[in-house]
């Protein structure tokens, strides 16, 4: 098909934030998501809660996402939405409105894997950061997965390394949840290991073979070590707050990259993107850097508002998928555990 001239909407449902895109050629042209501050309170997300404030919240980010593109619906050429992995109520009411949607506008239906999405949002043209070639390793490292992928082209992916158990996002939710801190915890043990000792404290790293990952008995050594701690000195924690922010994150990214060096070492491929809303965290970035110094490494991480969940991602993963007429039927069903 002609790539000339063609606007894609892009849905995203997939967990607690709700999200519409426009794309016009592989450029985003608007990326409205409205987040959920209610999960707050529970120190995670409850699902029955997210899936109601989606459909509350559908219309009006779809509607905002067409008003800032300038644009109405009736210029639309596909309805691109997320169909899995993620909550399934989630899930549903984005395929919901996709499909009702396209179904009104008589335009082609394009369902997304969000995990292919993550990786492919490197592929959305934004001025200031280069794009992949083929073939490239790519981690996506989030509160709900952590992958290494490796990625012969835009459609064909091969999981190589996954983790067994916790997400590395869920590591730093429990260990933060451990130390007192808000959901989620993430960007605060991130920017208080800015000033910590990365050194202070070690924890052992689990071992794991191949590529694959393990977070849960890092989560559980943390939490004996403070409760150790802290029934020897009642103000441990916050004392030497920062130094246990610092330490938690240095074990963190060491599991990251001696993986990352053990599948580079195993393919042969030195290109290395990330994706995911814990490729924001700063000392990840920096270790990525690093290693295209030590390791001869070329690095790609997208931009900042395209590394949580979003839409655009959905977008240029339905742009490329409508380049290839490769399209949904109206009996296509969301997947809670849907795989690349």
């Amino acid at each position: 098909m002609s790539p000339q001239n063609i606007y894609i909407l892009g849905i995203e449902s997939s967990c607690d934030d709700t999200a519409a895109a426009i794309i016009h050629n592989g450029k985003i042209l608007s990326n409205v998501v409205a987040s959920q501050k209610i999960h707050e309170e529970f120190g995670g997300v409850v699902p029955e809660l997210a899936s109601r404030a989606h459909q509350q919240n559908i219309v009006p980010v779809v509607h905002q996402a067409l008003k800032k593109a300038g644009i109405s619906k009736d210029q639309l050429h596909a309805i691109a939405f997320t169909r899995g992995p993620g909550l399934m109520g989630s899930l549903l009411v984005g395929t919901s409105f996709a499909k009702s949607l396209a179904y009104g506008l008589n335009i082609p239906l394009i369902d997304v894997n969000h995990m292919q999405a993550h990786i492919l949002a490197h592929f959305i043209d934004e001025e200031g950061f280069e794009k992949p070639s083929f073939p490239f390793i790519a981690m996506t490292i989030s509160g709900g997965h952590t992958q290494i992928v490796e990625v012969k082209s835009h459609f064909d992916m091969t999981v190589i390394g996954e983790t067994i158990d916790d997400a590395v996002g869920e590591a730093y939710d429990k260990s933060g949840k451990i130390l007192g801190l808000g959901y989620p915890a993430g960007p605060e043990i991130d920017k208080r290991a800015q000033k910590g000792n990365p050194k202070a404290y070690q924890f052992t790293k689990p071992k794991v073979d191949g590529l694959n990952f393990s977070f849960s008995g890092l989560k559980t050594a943390i939490l004996y070590f403070v409760q150790r701690k802290v029934k020897a000195n009642p103000n441990f924690i916050e004392e030497n707050l920062n130094d246990i922010c610092a330490s938690i994150q240095y074990t963190i990214i060491g599991i990251l990259i001696e993986k990352l060096k053990l599948a580079t070492k195993q393919t042969g491929i030195k290109q290395i993107a990330i994706g995911g809303g814990v490729s924001a965290n700063s000392g990840i970035r920096q270790a990525l850097k690093d290693g295209e110094q030590k390791f001869g490494w070329t690095t790609y991480v997208p931009k900042f508002e395209f590394t949580t969940d979003n839409a655009a991602m959905i977008a240029i993963v339905g742009y490329l998928k409508y380049l290839e007429g490769d399209f949904a039927e109206q009996d296509v069903m969301a997947s809670a555990r849907l795989k690349i």
